[in-house]
Protein backbone atom coordinates (compact mmCIF):
# COMPACT_ATOMS: atom_id res chain seq x y z
CA UNK A 1 0.00 0.00 0.00
CA UNK A 2 1.29 3.79 -0.97
CA UNK A 3 -0.77 5.91 -0.01
CA UNK A 4 0.31 9.62 1.08
CA UNK A 5 -0.73 10.14 4.70
CA UNK A 6 -0.50 13.98 6.08
CA UNK A 7 2.90 14.11 9.03
CA UNK A 8 0.64 14.56 11.14
CA UNK A 9 -1.27 11.22 10.38
CA UNK A 10 2.42 9.79 11.03
CA UNK A 11 3.20 11.59 14.71
CA UNK A 12 -0.54 11.17 16.28
CA UNK A 13 -1.61 8.14 15.02
CA UNK A 14 1.08 5.00 15.12
CA UNK A 15 -0.06 3.61 18.50
CA UNK A 16 -3.84 4.19 18.38
CA UNK A 17 -3.53 2.67 15.02
CA UNK A 18 -1.18 -0.63 16.63
CA UNK A 19 -2.56 -1.44 19.50
CA UNK A 20 -6.20 -1.25 17.86
CA UNK A 21 -4.97 -3.76 15.05
CA UNK A 22 -3.53 -6.20 17.94
CA UNK A 23 -6.84 -6.21 19.86
CA UNK A 24 -9.21 -6.90 15.95
CA UNK A 25 -6.84 -9.49 15.13
CA UNK A 26 -6.66 -11.64 17.82
CA UNK A 27 -10.73 -11.02 18.22
CA UNK A 28 -10.70 -11.38 14.23
CA UNK A 29 -9.04 -14.62 13.67
CA UNK A 30 -10.24 -16.30 17.18
CA UNK A 31 -13.68 -15.78 15.98
CA UNK A 32 -13.62 -16.05 12.33
CA UNK A 33 -11.25 -18.21 11.91
CA UNK A 34 -9.79 -20.71 15.02
CA UNK A 35 -13.37 -21.76 16.98
CA UNK A 36 -14.44 -23.35 13.74
CA UNK A 37 -13.14 -26.54 14.69
CA UNK A 38 -14.38 -26.19 18.40
CA UNK A 39 -17.99 -26.17 16.45
CA UNK A 40 -17.58 -28.49 13.80
CA UNK A 41 -18.71 -31.74 16.00
CA UNK A 42 -21.43 -30.25 17.58
CA UNK A 43 -23.03 -28.00 14.70
CA UNK A 44 -22.37 -31.21 12.19
CA UNK A 45 -24.77 -33.58 14.79
CA UNK A 46 -27.09 -31.15 15.29
CA UNK A 47 -28.06 -30.20 11.44
CA UNK A 48 -27.57 -34.06 10.42
CA UNK A 49 -24.73 -33.67 8.02
CA UNK A 50 -21.16 -35.73 7.91
CA UNK A 51 -18.02 -33.54 9.13
CA UNK A 52 -16.63 -33.17 5.79
CA UNK A 53 -19.89 -31.53 5.07
CA UNK A 54 -19.43 -28.98 7.31
CA UNK A 55 -15.36 -28.79 7.08
CA UNK A 56 -16.25 -27.57 3.35
CA UNK A 57 -17.86 -24.31 4.98
CA UNK A 58 -14.56 -22.88 5.92
CA UNK A 59 -13.24 -24.17 2.69
CA UNK A 60 -15.33 -22.07 0.81
CA UNK A 61 -14.73 -19.21 2.98
CA UNK A 62 -10.56 -19.51 2.09
CA UNK A 63 -11.28 -19.62 -1.20
CA UNK A 64 -13.75 -16.48 -1.58
CA UNK A 65 -10.97 -14.56 0.64
CA UNK A 66 -8.69 -16.02 -1.66
CA UNK A 67 -10.31 -14.68 -4.62
CA UNK A 68 -11.66 -11.42 -3.29
CA UNK A 69 -7.11 -10.78 -2.36
CA UNK A 70 -6.55 -8.78 -5.13
CA UNK A 71 -9.96 -5.97 -5.26
CA UNK A 72 -9.06 -5.96 -1.42
CA UNK A 73 -5.68 -4.88 -2.13
CA UNK A 74 -6.21 -2.22 -4.97
CA UNK A 75 -9.10 -0.46 -2.48
CA UNK A 76 -6.17 -0.33 0.04
CA UNK A 77 -3.91 1.10 -2.06
CA UNK A 78 -6.73 3.92 -3.22
CA UNK A 79 -8.85 4.89 -0.70
CA UNK A 80 -7.01 3.07 2.49
CA UNK A 81 -8.46 0.86 5.09
CA UNK A 82 -10.63 2.91 7.24
CA UNK A 83 -14.24 1.97 5.54
CA UNK A 84 -13.03 -1.48 4.10
CA UNK A 85 -12.15 -2.68 7.58
CA UNK A 86 -14.99 -1.00 10.06
CA UNK A 87 -17.51 -2.39 6.57
CA UNK A 88 -16.06 -6.03 6.91
CA UNK A 89 -15.77 -6.26 11.02
CA UNK A 90 -19.48 -5.58 10.65
CA UNK A 91 -20.29 -7.55 7.92
CA UNK A 92 -18.26 -10.50 9.78
CA UNK A 93 -20.33 -10.04 12.74
CA UNK A 94 -23.66 -10.52 11.06
CA UNK A 95 -22.22 -13.52 9.24
CA UNK A 96 -21.34 -14.85 12.76
CA UNK A 97 -24.59 -14.34 13.91
CA UNK A 98 -26.40 -15.51 10.94
CA UNK A 99 -24.11 -18.96 11.37
CA UNK A 100 -25.93 -19.00 14.83
CA UNK A 101 -29.33 -19.54 12.69
CA UNK A 102 -28.15 -22.11 10.16
CA UNK A 103 -30.51 -25.24 9.65
CA UNK A 104 -29.41 -26.72 6.48
CA UNK A 105 -26.18 -26.70 4.69
CA UNK A 106 -26.96 -24.43 1.71
CA UNK A 107 -27.42 -22.10 4.81
CA UNK A 108 -24.50 -22.56 6.28
CA UNK A 109 -22.42 -22.63 3.06
CA UNK A 110 -24.34 -19.28 2.27
CA UNK A 111 -22.87 -17.94 6.00
CA UNK A 112 -19.10 -18.77 5.00
CA UNK A 113 -19.27 -16.87 1.90
CA UNK A 114 -19.65 -13.73 3.51
CA UNK A 115 -17.33 -14.69 6.37
CA UNK A 116 -15.01 -15.25 3.56
CA UNK A 117 -15.31 -11.58 2.27
CA UNK A 118 -15.09 -10.51 5.83
CA UNK A 119 -12.03 -12.40 6.18
CA UNK A 120 -10.43 -10.63 3.31
CA UNK A 121 -11.48 -7.44 4.25
CA UNK A 122 -10.35 -7.21 8.01
CA UNK A 123 -7.49 -10.07 8.84
CA UNK A 124 -3.77 -9.94 8.52
CA UNK A 125 -3.52 -8.85 4.80
CA UNK A 126 -5.51 -5.52 5.39
CA UNK A 127 -3.99 -4.97 8.41
CA UNK A 128 -0.36 -5.45 7.69
CA UNK A 129 -0.89 -2.93 4.42
CA UNK A 130 -2.38 -0.17 7.17
CA UNK A 131 1.00 -0.46 9.27
CA UNK A 132 3.36 -0.33 5.81
CA UNK A 133 1.14 2.79 5.02
CA UNK A 134 1.60 4.57 8.13
CA UNK A 135 4.77 3.88 10.03
CA UNK A 136 8.14 4.68 8.76
CA UNK A 137 10.15 2.11 7.20
CA UNK A 138 11.98 2.13 10.71
CA UNK A 139 9.27 1.46 13.12
CA UNK A 140 7.27 -1.44 10.31
CA UNK A 141 9.52 -4.35 12.01
CA UNK A 142 8.64 -3.72 15.92
CA UNK A 143 4.65 -3.08 15.03
CA UNK A 144 4.46 -6.00 12.83
CA UNK A 145 5.76 -7.98 16.14
CA UNK A 146 3.34 -6.46 18.38
CA UNK A 147 0.42 -7.07 16.33
CA UNK A 148 1.20 -10.51 14.99
CA UNK A 149 2.47 -11.34 18.59
CA UNK A 150 -0.59 -10.66 20.33
CA UNK A 151 -2.84 -12.26 17.27
CA UNK A 152 -0.60 -15.33 17.75
CA UNK A 153 -2.52 -15.82 20.85
CA UNK A 154 -5.80 -15.48 19.15
CA UNK A 155 -6.06 -20.20 19.19
CA UNK A 156 -4.76 -19.82 23.01
CA UNK A 157 -7.64 -17.87 23.96
CA UNK A 158 -10.56 -18.30 22.00
CA UNK A 159 -10.67 -22.42 21.25
CA UNK A 160 -11.21 -23.08 24.83
CA UNK A 161 -13.24 -20.10 25.26
CA UNK A 162 -15.70 -21.35 22.83
CA UNK A 163 -15.33 -24.77 24.05
CA UNK A 164 -16.49 -23.49 27.31
CA UNK A 165 -19.10 -21.62 25.78
CA UNK A 166 -20.66 -24.62 24.28
CA UNK A 167 -20.45 -26.56 26.83
CA UNK A 168 -22.50 -23.98 28.82
CA UNK A 169 -24.87 -22.52 26.45
CA UNK A 170 -25.01 -24.82 23.35
CA UNK A 171 -23.33 -24.28 20.42
CA UNK A 172 -26.06 -21.34 18.91
CA UNK A 173 -25.84 -19.45 21.68
CA UNK A 174 -22.12 -19.65 21.87
CA UNK A 175 -22.04 -18.15 18.25
CA UNK A 176 -24.71 -15.52 19.20
CA UNK A 177 -22.06 -14.20 22.27
CA UNK A 178 -18.90 -14.47 19.93
CA UNK A 179 -20.96 -12.92 17.36
CA UNK A 180 -21.81 -9.94 19.56
CA UNK A 181 -18.92 -9.79 21.12
CA UNK A 182 -17.07 -9.82 17.34
CA UNK A 183 -19.01 -6.57 17.02
CA UNK A 184 -18.65 -4.90 20.39
CA UNK A 185 -14.77 -4.94 19.69
CA UNK A 186 -13.69 -4.42 16.75
CA UNK A 187 -16.30 -2.40 14.61
CA UNK A 188 -15.58 0.78 16.64
CA UNK A 189 -11.92 -0.04 16.71
CA UNK A 190 -11.44 -0.14 12.98
CA UNK A 191 -14.40 2.65 12.61
CA UNK A 192 -12.33 5.04 15.56
CA UNK A 193 -8.59 4.01 15.33
CA UNK A 194 -8.27 3.87 11.55
CA UNK A 195 -9.75 7.29 10.68
CA UNK A 196 -6.57 8.66 10.41
CA UNK A 197 -5.32 6.30 7.62
CA UNK A 198 -7.16 7.55 5.19
CA UNK A 199 -5.14 8.98 1.95
CA UNK A 200 -4.55 12.50 2.44
CA UNK A 201 -5.28 12.56 -1.50
CA UNK A 202 -7.01 9.31 -2.58
CA UNK A 203 -5.72 7.83 -5.67
CA UNK A 204 -7.32 6.90 -8.75
CA UNK A 205 -7.02 3.02 -10.72
CA UNK A 206 -4.36 4.63 -13.08
CA UNK A 207 -2.06 6.28 -10.47
CA UNK A 208 1.01 5.49 -11.98
CA UNK A 209 3.78 5.03 -9.49
CA UNK A 210 1.28 1.40 -8.19
CA UNK A 211 0.80 1.05 -11.33
CA UNK A 212 4.41 0.96 -11.93
CA UNK A 213 5.55 -0.93 -9.08
CA UNK A 214 2.91 -3.77 -9.74
CA UNK A 215 4.33 -4.41 -12.81
CA UNK A 216 7.76 -4.66 -12.13
CA UNK A 217 6.76 -6.78 -9.54
CA UNK A 218 4.74 -9.46 -11.96
CA UNK A 219 7.45 -9.32 -14.04
CA UNK A 220 9.96 -10.31 -12.04
CA UNK A 221 11.24 -14.18 -11.39
CA UNK A 222 12.45 -13.17 -7.80
CA UNK A 223 8.52 -12.44 -7.29
CA UNK A 224 7.35 -15.68 -8.69
CA UNK A 225 9.71 -17.89 -6.96
CA UNK A 226 8.61 -16.00 -3.45
CA UNK A 227 5.19 -16.67 -4.07
CA UNK A 228 5.83 -20.48 -5.18
CA UNK A 229 7.89 -20.38 -1.59
CA UNK A 230 5.22 -18.86 0.16
CA UNK A 231 2.68 -21.43 -1.67
CA UNK A 232 4.46 -24.34 -0.88
CA UNK A 233 4.86 -23.28 3.01
CA UNK A 234 1.02 -22.23 2.87
CA UNK A 235 -0.14 -25.46 2.22
CA UNK A 236 2.10 -27.24 4.45
CA UNK A 237 1.09 -25.37 7.79
CA UNK A 238 -2.90 -26.15 6.89
CA UNK A 239 -2.09 -29.89 6.67
CA UNK A 240 -0.16 -29.53 9.94
CA UNK A 241 -3.11 -27.65 11.90
CA UNK A 242 -5.81 -29.83 10.68
CA UNK A 243 -4.15 -32.94 10.20
CA UNK A 244 -1.87 -33.16 13.18
CA UNK A 245 -4.20 -34.26 15.99
CA UNK A 246 -4.92 -37.26 14.06
CA UNK A 247 -1.56 -38.07 13.04
CA UNK A 248 -0.29 -38.15 16.41
CA UNK A 249 -3.57 -40.30 17.37
CA UNK A 250 -2.44 -42.36 14.64
CA UNK A 251 1.30 -43.05 16.52
CA UNK A 252 -0.87 -43.99 19.72
CA UNK A 253 -1.41 -41.13 21.68
CA UNK A 254 -5.05 -40.77 23.36
CA UNK A 255 -7.00 -37.61 21.44
CA UNK A 256 -6.91 -35.37 24.71
CA UNK A 257 -2.86 -36.00 24.93
CA UNK A 258 -2.22 -35.18 20.93
CA UNK A 259 -4.37 -32.30 20.98
CA UNK A 260 -2.26 -30.64 23.69
CA UNK A 261 0.69 -31.26 22.04
CA UNK A 262 -0.73 -29.57 19.10
CA UNK A 263 -2.05 -26.61 21.54
CA UNK A 264 2.00 -26.29 21.65
CA UNK A 265 2.16 -24.99 17.79
CA UNK A 266 0.10 -21.57 18.64
CA UNK A 267 2.81 -21.02 21.80
CA UNK A 268 6.11 -21.55 19.91
CA UNK A 269 4.63 -19.39 17.16
CA UNK A 270 4.64 -16.20 18.99
CA UNK A 271 8.50 -17.34 20.20
CA UNK A 272 9.22 -17.76 16.31
CA UNK A 273 8.03 -14.29 15.70
CA UNK A 274 10.26 -12.69 18.49
CA UNK A 275 13.39 -14.80 17.42
CA UNK A 276 13.18 -14.00 13.61
CA UNK A 277 12.79 -10.21 14.64
CA UNK A 278 15.76 -10.50 16.70
CA UNK A 279 17.88 -12.22 13.90
CA UNK A 280 17.36 -9.70 11.17
CA UNK A 281 19.82 -7.36 12.74
CA UNK A 282 22.24 -9.98 11.10
CA UNK A 283 20.42 -11.59 8.64
CA UNK A 284 18.21 -10.59 5.82
CA UNK A 285 14.69 -12.01 5.99
CA UNK A 286 14.95 -14.43 3.02
CA UNK A 287 17.88 -15.86 4.43
CA UNK A 288 16.15 -16.35 7.75
CA UNK A 289 13.33 -17.91 6.13
CA UNK A 290 14.49 -19.60 4.22
CA UNK A 291 16.94 -21.78 6.80
CA UNK A 292 13.33 -21.68 9.33
CA UNK A 293 11.74 -23.67 6.46
CA UNK A 294 14.32 -26.27 6.48
CA UNK A 295 14.39 -26.67 10.00
CA UNK A 296 10.31 -27.35 9.44
CA UNK A 297 11.54 -30.14 7.32
CA UNK A 298 13.52 -31.78 9.79
CA UNK A 299 11.35 -31.31 12.48
CA UNK A 300 8.53 -32.83 10.51
CA UNK A 301 10.53 -35.60 8.76
CA UNK A 302 11.85 -36.73 12.13
CA UNK A 303 8.19 -36.91 13.77
CA UNK A 304 6.70 -40.31 13.25
CA UNK A 305 10.43 -41.49 14.50
CA UNK A 306 10.77 -39.22 17.63
CA UNK A 307 7.45 -38.71 18.01
CA UNK A 308 6.48 -42.14 19.96
CA UNK A 309 7.85 -40.66 22.87
CA UNK A 310 6.18 -37.50 24.43
CA UNK A 311 8.90 -35.11 24.75
CA UNK A 312 10.37 -36.48 21.43
CA UNK A 313 7.00 -35.09 19.65
CA UNK A 314 7.28 -32.02 21.94
CA UNK A 315 10.44 -31.16 20.27
CA UNK A 316 9.78 -31.69 16.42
CA UNK A 317 6.30 -29.53 17.54
CA UNK A 318 8.70 -26.83 19.29
CA UNK A 319 10.89 -26.74 16.33
CA UNK A 320 8.40 -27.10 13.49
CA UNK A 321 6.08 -23.90 15.41
CA UNK A 322 9.23 -21.64 15.62
CA UNK A 323 8.19 -21.42 11.96
CA UNK A 324 4.71 -21.54 12.30
CA UNK A 325 3.69 -17.53 12.20
CA UNK A 326 6.79 -16.46 10.01
CA UNK A 327 5.51 -15.84 7.00
CA UNK A 328 2.81 -13.35 8.59
CA UNK A 329 6.22 -11.16 9.24
CA UNK A 330 8.60 -12.33 6.46
CA UNK A 331 6.16 -10.72 3.46
CA UNK A 332 5.89 -8.03 3.98
CA UNK A 333 9.51 -7.30 4.68
CA UNK A 334 10.47 -9.58 1.63
CA UNK A 335 7.56 -7.61 -0.81
CA UNK A 336 9.05 -4.20 0.72
CA UNK A 337 12.64 -4.95 1.04
CA UNK A 338 12.60 -5.85 -3.11
CA UNK A 339 9.92 -3.56 -4.71
CA UNK A 340 8.97 -0.45 -1.83
CA UNK A 341 5.98 0.57 -0.77
CA UNK A 342 4.43 2.01 -3.75
CA UNK A 343 1.51 -0.79 -5.01
CA UNK A 344 1.95 -2.68 -1.62
CA UNK A 345 -1.89 -3.93 -1.27
CA UNK A 346 -2.14 -5.16 -4.81
CA UNK A 347 1.30 -6.61 -4.81
CA UNK A 348 0.39 -8.83 -1.46
CA UNK A 349 -2.91 -9.66 -2.45
CA UNK A 350 -1.34 -10.85 -5.92
CA UNK A 351 1.37 -13.60 -3.66
CA UNK A 352 -2.09 -13.67 -1.15
CA UNK A 353 -4.31 -15.09 -3.95
CA UNK A 354 -2.05 -18.91 -4.34
CA UNK A 355 -1.41 -18.63 -0.30
CA UNK A 356 -4.95 -18.74 0.74
CA UNK A 357 -6.08 -21.27 -2.22
CA UNK A 358 -2.95 -23.81 -0.82
CA UNK A 359 -4.08 -23.37 2.44
CA UNK A 360 -7.54 -24.79 1.62
CA UNK A 361 -6.61 -27.50 -0.96
CA UNK A 362 -4.00 -28.54 1.15
CA UNK A 363 -5.72 -30.41 4.07
CA UNK A 364 -7.93 -31.84 1.38
CA UNK A 365 -5.13 -33.35 -0.28
CA UNK A 366 -3.66 -34.53 3.18
CA UNK A 367 -7.12 -35.96 4.09
CA UNK A 368 -7.29 -38.20 1.01
CA UNK A 369 -3.79 -39.38 1.15
CA UNK A 370 -4.51 -40.17 5.06
CA UNK A 371 -7.11 -42.52 3.54
CA UNK A 372 -5.36 -44.15 0.82
CA UNK A 373 -2.18 -44.46 2.52
CA UNK A 374 -2.97 -44.21 6.52
CA UNK A 375 -1.82 -40.94 8.48
CA UNK A 376 1.56 -42.29 8.82
CA UNK A 377 2.34 -40.37 5.46
CA UNK A 378 0.26 -37.22 5.85
CA UNK A 379 3.70 -35.56 6.79
CA UNK A 380 5.59 -36.49 3.77
CA UNK A 381 4.32 -33.64 1.54
CA UNK A 382 4.57 -31.22 4.69
CA UNK A 383 8.66 -31.98 4.59
CA UNK A 384 8.65 -31.86 0.74
CA UNK A 385 6.88 -28.88 0.43
CA UNK A 386 9.11 -27.40 3.30
CA UNK A 387 12.00 -27.97 1.57
CA UNK A 388 11.59 -26.70 -1.63
CA UNK A 389 10.22 -23.43 -0.25
CA UNK A 390 12.99 -22.63 1.11
CA UNK A 391 15.11 -23.44 -2.17
CA UNK A 392 12.41 -21.34 -3.50
CA UNK A 393 13.08 -18.17 -0.89
CA UNK A 394 17.01 -18.92 -1.34
CA UNK A 395 16.97 -19.19 -4.96
CA UNK A 396 14.70 -15.86 -5.41
CA UNK A 397 17.71 -13.78 -3.93
CA UNK A 398 20.21 -14.25 -6.87
CA UNK A 399 17.76 -13.08 -9.02
CA UNK A 400 18.62 -9.26 -9.10
CA UNK A 401 16.28 -6.71 -7.52
CA UNK A 402 14.14 -4.88 -9.83
CA UNK A 403 15.15 -1.38 -10.42
CA UNK A 404 12.31 1.17 -8.07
Amino acid sequence: MSAQLEPSVLRDNRFPVVAALAVTQTVGYGVLYYVFGVFLGPMSLDLGISTATSAGALTLAILVSCVMSVPVGRWLDRRGAHLLMTTGSLLGSVAVLAWSQVQNVVQLYAVFVLIGVASAMVLYGPAIAVLVAVLEPKRRANALLVVTMVAGLASTIFIPLAGQLIHAQGWRQALLILGLAHNLVTVPLHGFALRGTRPAHPKSARDPADRGAIRVAVRDGGFWLITVGFVLHSGAIAIVSVHLVLFLVDLGYRPAVAAGLTGLLGVYSVTGRIVTSVLQRWLDMSTIVARTFLIQCFAIGVLPLLGLHPLGAALCILLFGLGFGVSTLATPAILLERYGAAGYGTISGVLATPVLAARAIGPLGAAVLAMKAGYHYTMVPVALACVVASLCLTFSQYIPKPGR
